[in-house]
């Protein structure tokens, strides 16, 4: 039976949710990869109880997670959840996510329509054995459903006790402030935009998203930290022969010499603070003072104990951020 580490929460920091009364730790574990129906329960179980041992108690998931098949992430945290972590549902915040294509059928593909994201929810809730999910996000916009319908599915899924709170992801800030006046019309509890961010991938400053949420009350929950693994320490040396950038032919695109370059001025610096490549990465995104999580996936309950040692060095001396600066802001040849 598992027993949680009686000190967890003296391990983690937790930043409020914009304006909202949630707390979430500042590494979160997201269960895009590494939880599907083909990887080692074993390692997915171990990961869940390493992470929750950590203070990290939010567990980033969506109704497409999983691999071979949509829903299999979902399905084997609801197992391990019956393995022994129920009992703590109160002290977890549990977010899924519905929009990109799911089942067969015009009522299954990318959208948010009222059929869509209602059905999605109840599937989500069924393959968990949850009542409710703390945070219910509508996936990626949809350009073909009016706003309006989108934001009232939202708003009904929590005025059914199916989610606490609602959310956003990949939105830009134009798109977000549209639908946010309307979820104030309707007095949503909407505290969160889910956006990818990193070091080698800056759009919410370009466009403003960063600085239009921390005005308006918004929480972001960053994926991507690590730039699809650029920011680690597997790429400094090249592209190693087993790795995703290798099969990937746009990564490998991006992976040229200068890269590479830029990647080792970056680890120069990590090095120098006491930090790995990846930690200082993490690092880097939670000292936007918008940013209240960042999700960051793991392939091992190692990882996740490398990735939550970010937190013990967030702050960067003016030094240290001019030289980032200056590093990130060469541009890399077409």
């Amino acid at each position: 039976m598992f027993i949680p580490n009686e000190y967890r929460y003296e391990k983690m920091i937790y930043r409020r949710c914009g304006k909202s009364g949630l707390r979430l730790p500042v590494v979160s574990l997201g269960l895009w990869q590494n939880f599907g129906s083909k990887n080692s329960f074993d390692n997915m179980e171990n990961m869940i109880h390493t992470a929750f041992n950590l203070g990290i108690v939010h567990f980033d998931l969506a109704n497409n997670y999983g691999n071979p098949y949509n829903g299999s992430a979902e399905e084997n945290f609801g197992k391990i959840l019956d393995r022994g972590m129920r009992r703590y549902r109160d002290e977890m915040c549990i977010s899924t996510k519905a929009g990109y294509e799911m089942w067969e059928g015009v009522y299954g593909d990318r959208n948010g329509s009222r059929k869509y994201l209602t059905a999605s929810l109840d599937q989500s809730l069924k393959r968990m054995r949850l009542d409710y999910v703390d945070i219910f996000y509508h996936h990626v916009p949809d350009p073909e459903t009016p706003v309006e319908e989108t934001a009232l599915a939202l708003d009904n899924a929590v005025k059914q006790g199916k989610a606490l709170y609602i959310g956003i992801s990949n939105y830009n800030s134009s798109q977000t402030a549209e639908i946010q006046k309307i979820f104030r019309e309707l007095k949503t509890p909407f505290i969160i935009n889910q956006p990818s961010y990193s070091m080698l991938n800056r759009w919410i400053e370009d466009d403003g998203l960063d600085e239009y949420a921390e005005k308006n009350g918004i929480g972001l929950a960053v994926f991507s930290p690590l730039y699809q693994g650029f920011l680690s320490d597997r790429y400094l040396n090249g592209i190693p022969e087993d790795s995703r950038a290798m099969s990937n032919t746009e990564l490998k695109k991006q992976l040229d010499s200068a890269m590479i370059e830029k990647l080792n001025s970056l680890n120069e610096i990590a090095v120098s603070r006491g930090q790995s490549l990846s930690q200082m990465a993490l690092s880097w995104v939670l000292s936007n003072n918008a940013v209240t999580t960042v999700l960051a996936g793991a392939s091992s309950p190692e990882q996740i104990i490398q990735n939550a040692e970010c937190i013990k060095k967030i702050s960067f001396c003016n030094d240290e951020k001019e030289k980032i600066k200056n590093i990130l802001d060469v541009k890399n040849s077409p």
